[in-house]
């Protein structure tokens, strides 16, 4: 029998978090965005539940050319454009949007020999400072492209730094309208936080918004916001179950140094989960866990393949009990991923991409239940 720790991934969440997309941005195209492996998921399995967005969004080549395998024909944009001039050639055969945010990438275009002129999305740094042009020098990068016969059609794009905070997204909004107002072209403003808070403004949704982490259930405001309130449904579930108990005295510690100590007689269980699976090793005790859909938390250090919690008010549990370390449990229980990531310090996203490979992955998908099946139809991935 199989270690039994696996990752679902629920096609049916995917579909839904992709219309609560469309419900804040109606007029809008969607970008579904699936970088770093569709935010450990796999591009293969999320594509499945995410094939009806307007087009893909993503970082690596090699995810483009597995998208164009899987027979997808509409748009992929490279949301860091090309980061060599040989990468063009791909573009060209791939059919592939790119952003161009450097002077690098104009002059690679302008060497560019091709068939097909290409579709770009020109970036402004409207204050998040990490790619693009300044709004100061965005007029002249507009003018080099629109002069090459290499180039089809310009878009703009930006990115907001704060649009899932207090400081919001006037301040960029004011300065991306200011110096692109008159351009022709369509505009890409809105990720995850901007969609659900800022989208409203047909300002700030323009042509083509791009979500990420709200496709995959976690909120992108967390702990402002949970996912519920914005209606997003886990996309990811990590699931093992108890392989043993140990029953403690008053003093016993539990784990690597000795870190939990037993405040009176109590029972602990033993999940087959641990850092190499990709289970933050710095989870806290009292970090949230499901045994059998009820709640209780991590008690000891997280070891490399197993993590030990409380049963102390869980007189039922037994070895074989299931175990959920995020996302939904038995009987409807829910454990939001953004949940237990901030008992850790960190958000949701890391979470979801560091799942480690060793992790089976199980699809999910009540569409192709078998009417004879009372349960979900399940493929190994």
């Amino acid at each position: 029998m199989p270690r039994p720790l696996e990752a679902l991934v629920h096609l049916d969440a995917l579909r839904h978090n992709l219309g609560v997309v469309r419900q804040h941005a109606p007029d809008a195209a969607v970008w579904a965005v699936v970088k770093a492996n569709a935010y450990g998921h796999g591009l293969e399995r999320a594509y499945q539940g995410l094939r009806a967005a307007d087009g893909f969004a993503l970082l690596d080549l090699n995810e483009a050319r597995k998208l164009r395998e899987m027979d997808w024909r509409g748009p992929i944009l490279l949301l860091e454009g090309v980061f060599d001039a040989r990468d063009l050639e791909w573009c060209s055969r791939l059919n592939l949007w790119h952003v161009v945010h450097s002077e690098a990438q104009i002059d690679w275009l302008a060497q560019h020999k091709t068939e097909w002129p290409h579709r770009v999305f020109l970036k402004m740094n409207s204050g998040m400072n990490r790619l693009g042009f300044r709004p100061e020098a965005f007029r002249q990068a507009w003018a080099r492209l629109s002069a090459l016969p290499q180039v089809d059609e310009v878009s703009f794009i930006t990115h907001f730094s704060d649009a899932d905070g207090p400081r919001g997204i006037a301040h960029q909004l004011e300065v991306f309208v200011q110096h692109t107002h008159d351009l022709p072209g369509e505009r890409s403003l809105c990720n995850s936080a901007a969609t659900l808070r800022h989208a409203h403004d047909p300002a700030v949704r323009g042509d083509w918004v791009r979500p990420g982490v709200m496709l995959y259930g976690a909120s992108p405001d967390h702990p402002e916001h949970p996912a519920s309130h914005w209606g997003l449904k886990p996309a990811m579930s990590l699931r093992s179950q108890l392989i043993a108990i140990q029953h403690l005295n008053a003093g016993d510690t539990v784990g690597y140094g000795s870190r939990f100590v037993a405040p009176r007689a109590m029972r602990i269980g033993v999940v087959a989960c641990g850092y190499a699976d990709g289970y933050p090793r710095h989870a806290p005790d009292g970090t949230p866990v499901l045994v059998d859909g009820q709640r209780t938390g991590v008690a000891g250090r997280v070891s490399m393949d197993m993590i030990t919690v409380s049963l102390e008010h869980l007189p039922d549990a037994a070895v074989g009990s299931e175990v959920t370390l995020w996302g939904t449990g038995p009987a409807d229980s829910l454990l939001p991923i953004d949940e237990v990531a901030a008992h850790c310090g960190t958000i949701g996203y890391e979470l979801m991409c560091a799942v480690s490979p060793r992790v089976p992955f199980v699809v999910i998908d009540p569409q192709d239940r078998d009417p004879q099946d009372s349960g979900h139809a399940r493929a190994q991935a």
